[in-house]
Parts: structure tokens; sequence; C-alpha cells
């Protein structure tokens, strides 16, 4: 199956298959890995307050000599911001120094003040004062979207939005197909992104036996074949983004992984119950 390069948000703005996430990196490393990344063909950089690296990611684009307008760079707002969207909006450009972001995320649906939940602050006011930012200032905010938004969540905010959020970006992977999320997002026009495709650190994912015969017939990583599985369905840095085609046959090998494996490398995504657990967000 050809390889899609880039898909449509609904602004219209075309956004690349591929990034380079940078969780977990401080802003020293994320500076030379932003640089190596861009010089070596990722044109889309995956950032948030909450990694703490902002900074370093500016720093990297700045370093790779590529023109800022091939880039597509994604932040996130912080749980502790959600009171302080304007302040933290200009803080992002700030720390970036990147002249605009292309699609800005609430992070969490789950407000926070003194390190503990703001049970007094509704995130959907979080959402609106995030829509007036997006209409205000186009010129520095290109699309918002959300993260880690199940589909109760996707259906409360839909009934008051001004905005349709451009993205979901959720853990996505074979072992968390997310299929009644995948669907529900497609019928509303809303792009869903993955951060973990590879199951994030020692996945079991990288060492099943099925991805490895994949990988062997391909000639590649397990990673390869795990990033290029997302990209068909809408040194590590350079070995990733090297694509590989899939056919029908091994996508739905890929797909058969789960329920047999299944597992989350990060939090459940709020349902709106509080947490349900994985049964209660996928259905098998």
């Amino acid at each position: 199956m050809p390889l899609p390069e880039t898909v449509t948000l609904n602004t219209g703005a075309k956004m690349p298959t591929l990034g380079l996430g940078t969780w977990k990196s401080s802003i020293a490393e994320v500076e030379n890995a932003v640089k190596v990344a861009l010089e070596n063909g990722y044109r889309h950089i995956d950032t948030a307050a909450g990694y703490r690296n902002e900074e370093g990611v500016g720093k990297g684009i700045k370093a790779s000599g590529v023109p800022r307008e091939s880039i597509f760079l994604t932040t996130k707002l912080d749980n502790p911001d959600h009171r302080s969207v304007k302040d933290a909006f200009q803080a992002h450009l700030k720390r970036l120094d990147a002249g605009y972001i292309d699609l800005w995320l609430m992070h969490w649906p789950a407000p926070m003040k003194d390190g503990t939940a703001d049970k007094e602050w509704d995130w959907l006011d979080t959402w609106r004062h995030m829509e007036e930012m997006y209409e205000a200032n186009k010129d520095k905010v290109r699309a918002i979207g959300v993260s880690n938004f199940s589909v109760p969540y996707l259906e409360r905010l839909l009934k008051t939005a001004k905005v349709v959020p451009a993205v979901n970006q959720v853990e996505l992977h074979p072992a968390l197909p997310q299929r009644e999320l995948r669907k529900y997002c497609v019928d509303k026009g809303i792009v869903l992104t993955s951060y973990s495709p590879l199951g994030s650190d020692n996945s079991p994912l990288l060492k099943d036996k099925l991805i490895l015969k994949i990988a062997e017939a391909h000639g590649c990583s397990a990673a390869q074949i795990l990033i290029s599985y997302q990209v068909h369905q809408p040194e590590r840095i350079i070995a990733n983004s090297k694509l590989v085609e899939l056919n029908f046959e091994e996508l739905e090998l890929i797909d058969s992984i789960y329920p047999q494996t299944a597992f989350r490398a990060c939090g459940p995504l709020w349902t709106g119950h509080g947490d349900l657990g994985m049964d209660h967000v996928e259905k098998k």
C-alpha cells in the first residue's frame, strides 16, 4: 500500500504523518535529537509544556537549518495551566521561539492546582479559552486539538465546542488499537494520532514473533514495522524515519495481535466515569 506522507486536518492544513516525539528528552538531549531528525527528513516535531524541553526543541529547529515553514510543530497545554490559558500560550511561544505553533493540544482533560486535581475548574472552560486564543491569534497558532480524550469526553466537548478539535493524540499501537475511538474520530473529522507507537520503553511488541517475522521479510527493524503500521492507518531516529510499505495480509496479521496481547504504556484515557480500565475504553 502506498504510504501517505501527510494527513489533511479539518483546518485544511497538511500534517506530516511521521513525527518525532520528545517525551522523556531533557533540554540538552532534545536539541540534538530535533536537529538530527530534521536533517534526516522528519518534518513534524511533537513536544509539550509538561515535557519541560520546549526551549531545547526550539533551539534544535534553529540549529537544523530547515526553514520554519517546512516544519510542523505540535505542543500541549500543561495540566496546571488550565486556569491561565493565555499566559500559558505566551509562555509556549517564548520557550519555543519558533514564531508560531502549528498544533496546540490540551494535554489531558485534567485541570490541576497545587499538585492535585482542580475540581472547581471545568476543562470545557479551558477549551473555550483555547478557542478564543485560536480565533484571535491564527498567525500564532494554526490549529487546536486534544490529547488523551475518550469517546465520552469527546462527546461532551462537541456538545458546546465552537471549534472541532483537529487532532486527538492518544496511546495507539497493535496491543491497544483503540478501534471504537478511531471510528468515532473518523466520523467527526478528527485526526487520531499515535503516541507510544512502539509500546514505549522495553515494549514486548519489539520482541513479538509476528512483528519480527514481518520485519525480517522487509529487511528492517521491528520499530520500523510498528511505526509504518500506524502510518498505514490514517542511529534510531534515522532508522525509524524509513517507513515500510506493508501489504493487506501483513496489516491483518498485526491487527490480530489484539486482544491476545493487550497493554497500556501510559494511564487510561479519561472516560468520564473515573478510571474504568482498558476493557471499558477498548471494546474487544
